[in-house]
């Protein structure tokens, strides 16, 4: 029999709510993708190159005129110099750039920082790589980081801390206060930064994303990770990038280039073109505040007490007003019985930490999220 490098790891929460709500007819607001269509200009021009022979294997380091793109952008957000060549690369996915940087940085016995309640991804790769993890709650019910705390767990094993902002599935962002400490705690360590900004342009209430790339002290330390899958509504596509120091992205090349290599090619042309309009990203925040505010309105007449959502396309509820049920239980019967699949809290911490919260995904359909708000105003 096979020795399993992550015993302790079964299907992950986000598949098994999907099928529970596949096989009882529920609205699926659980895993994380849109139900709208993609802006028909982009599924144009990825048939325009599909069929003008765009098919064969992309750069390693992925479509130049993208990557350009990408410096343009990040210099005009947030005053950052990127080099195209040397420091930006195009993955399959934010998925992979994260399994790669970790994949770069980690030897065993190396200690990792993350923040819970965290994407499901961190912890079972860093223990691929013989490395351990050291989970720093949030503090609940605002889910602000104690940073007294990181400098106590902070020692000479620490290799990286994941940082994911803003956060998925809480809803906060980072301040620029908050960035400021990172920079002074880290600037005294020898740690790496992973900054997973996959929501980088889905923040709410005119705040602005602080993104790591400002802090150019700490560039030679710093990994970010991004995802047009989330800023185009095209999840299927798998792609995403990355930025790092040029020293840095030396080093994560040579793990990706015997990873995925390369990455679709037609969607990487038909996405350049796409962003050539920066309004297709600049004005996102507004169309998903239109539906975090469709939901809290709906939600307002029920006995959920609602957490604060400050961006990404997910919101978060106590129920302890309604069940006695553990966040597991609590959202099976919701699913079963109440035919809407959301995603229990507990499946992102270590310990399995239940407040009684759990994860709506909002990135739906007006009438998708007006059908399920009916049936838990009945509850």
């Amino acid at each position: 029999m096979i020795k399993s490098k992550l015993p302790h790891v079964s299907t992950t929460i986000f598949s098994v709510m999907s099928q529970l709500a596949q096989k009882n007819n529920a609205i699926n607001l659980a895993q994380g993708f849109p139900d709208f269509n993609t802006d028909s200009e982009l599924i144009n021009r990825l048939n325009y190159y599909s069929t003008q022979n765009y098919n064969q294997y992309a750069p390693m380091f992925g479509v130049e005129k993208l990557r350009i793109l990408l410096s343009e952008k990040y210099s005009k957000l947030y005053d950052s110099d990127y080099d195209f060549q040397n420091e930006i690369n195009i993955t399959s996915g934010a998925s992979q750039a994260i399994f790669n940087v970790i994949s770069t940085l980690v030897y065993p016995n190396d200690e990792v920082i993350i923040f819970e309640p965290a994407y499901d991804l961190y912890q079972p790769t860093v223990e691929l790589f013989g490395g351990k993890v050291i989970p720093i709650q949030l503090k609940y019910p605002e889910y602000s980081i104690d940073f007294e705390e990181l400098k106590q767990k902070i020692t000479d094993k620490t290799k990286l801390i994941i940082i994911n902002n803003p956060n998925n599935p809480s809803g906060r962002i980072l301040s620029e206060e908050d960035l400021k400490q990172f920079e002074k705690i880290i600037s005294e360590t020898n740690a790496y930064i992973l900054a997973d900004e996959v929501y980088e342009h889905i923040t709410f209430d005119g705040k602005q994303h602080q993104s790591f790339a400002k802090l150019k002290t700490l560039k030679d330390r710093v990994f970010i990770v991004g995802s047009f899958g989330k800023l185009f509504h095209i999840t299927g596509w798998k792609i995403g990038y990355i930025l790092a120091e040029k020293e840095l992205m030396k080093e994560f090349r040579k793990c990706h280039q015997f990873n995925t290599f390369s990455t679709h090619t037609p969607s990487q042309y038909a996405i350049a073109d796409y962003m050539e309009n920066p309004d297709h990203y600049l004005y996102l925040n507004d169309f998903f505040q239109e539906k975090r505010n469709l939901f809290i309105d709906g939600l307002a007449s029920t006995y959920f007490d609602i957490l604060p959502c400050e961006g990404t396309y997910f919101m978060s509820a106590n129920y302890s007003k309604i069940s006695n049920l553990s966040d597991d239980e609590f959202a099976k019967e919701l699913t079963i019985k109440h035919k809407v699949a959301t995603i229990p809290f507990s499946a992102f911490y270590q310990d399995k930490t239940d407040h009684k919260v759990i994860r709506f995904c909002f990135a739906k359909k007006d009438e998708t999220l007006e059908q399920a708000l009916e049936k838990l105003t009945k509850l």
